[in-house]
């Protein structure tokens, strides 16, 4: 859920410290609005929408080797307009993009950043066939059928860290919130929204030279947007949760200096349907922090969903997984116990 391309543009539309995490709450006059009833179309909308000022490709993978050793990947794309009009060619685009790479064991954490200017070919996307790169990261089909995403190849290479992975599922995106329109704030902010949240995995990871087959789930979060945040949301808090027989959960709070915290989520069958949470359904609650990067970051959680009867526990895979990166967040695999046990990753922002 994380967008991080301030730095690209010299502190330009998105400064630090201004307009919520990462300027996403800065005014985006000029740019295309997000609003209610869009039909969603695939494999286009796999493809990217420069009209609109920000957005990303997000994947995140639990993963296995041989000996049941846990394993997360995360892969982001993110791309950034730093003003609206019509799209310029080569050096003179105004698309900014920015790529962040992170493999997570119990033992270590590693990522990687990059960065390139749009035009040139050094990142991009296409719909179809999808390809979504930067330098030599890519996530791309290797199928033309369906939505595009049948089966997919995912790769980053860090300074002593890559992976190399295979992606497959035979169910439909689902899309988040009311129909693809993801609330964000009481005061009207949105994004389009979708996700992909039932990928099967297998392939290689890389550390310090050592390669690891490794298998397991993936979730991609497809995502954007002009402005997506109010002015006062300084953080979230983003839950993607793969949960018994097949079932998936996907949840957020929205921190705010002047405002309550703003929640929502959906609860998504093992078919695929949809069903949007009611804010006050959700409750989350921090159970235990962690000294990361000089910061105390909630690294475990209490979930509760009374709807669905659901109240689990969160713990990190490694506690001390701290990206980085030009906007720093925390992001690592987690797994839960209590009435439901599983895996999957957290995301916060703002710490």
């Amino acid at each position: 859920m994380v967008c991080c391309l301030g730095a690209l543009a010299g502190g330009g539309v998105w400064a630090a410290g201004g307009g919520g995490f990462a300027g996403l709450g800065e005014e985006a006059t000029g740019f295309a609005e997000v609003t209610p009833g869009r039909t969603f179309f695939f494999p286009a909308d796999l493809g990217a929408h420069p009209d609109y000022r920000i957005e990303w490709w997000y994947v995140t993978a639990n993963l296995k080797d041989a000996a049941g050793e846990d394993y997360g990947v995360q892969w982001t794309l993110f791309r950034q307009a730093l003003e609206p009009g019509p799209q310029r060619e080569g050096w003179a685009s105004q698309q900014v993009w920015m790529g962040h790479a992170g493999l997570t064991s119990r033992e270590t954490h590693r990522f990687s950043e990059a960065v390139a200017r749009g035009g040139i070919g050094q990142a991009g996307v296409s719909a179809q066939p999808f390809a979504a790169w930067i330098d030599d990261w890519t996530f791309a089909s290797d199928s033309t059928a369906g939505d595009g995403l049948a089966s997919a190849t995912l790769s980053a290479t860090g300074a002593d860290f890559s992976y190399a992975l295979t992606l497959k599922s035979v169910r439909p995106m689902v899309l988040q919130g009311d129909n693809g329109y993801s609330v964000k704030s009481d005061h009207g902010q949105a994004s389009y929204y979708y996700s992909q949240p039932f990928f099967d995995v297998s392939g290689r990871v890389t550390l310090d030279g050592r390669e690891i087959d490794v298998t397991g789930r993936a979730w991609m979060d497809r995502e954007w947007s002009s402005q997506p945040l109010a002015p006062g949301q300084k953080g979230w808090d983003w839950f993607s949760l793969h949960l018994p027989d097949g079932e998936k959960l996907m949840l957020f709070q929205l921190r705010s200096d002047t405002d309550a915290p703003f929640y929502a989520g959906t609860w998504i069958a093992a078919g695929g349907h949809a069903t949007p949470l009611d804010r006050g359904d959700i409750v989350l609650v921090p159970l235990r922090t962690h000294d990361v990067a000089g910061r105390q970051v909630p690294v475990e959680w209490s979930v509760e969903i009374e709807s669905r009867g659901l109240r689990i526990a969160t713990t990190p895979l490694n506690p001390e997984s701290w990206m980085a990166t030009s906007f720093a967040y925390w992001e690592g695999p987690v797994r839960f116990t209590g009435t439901h046990d599983g895996e999957g990753y957290l995301e916060m922002t703002g710490y």
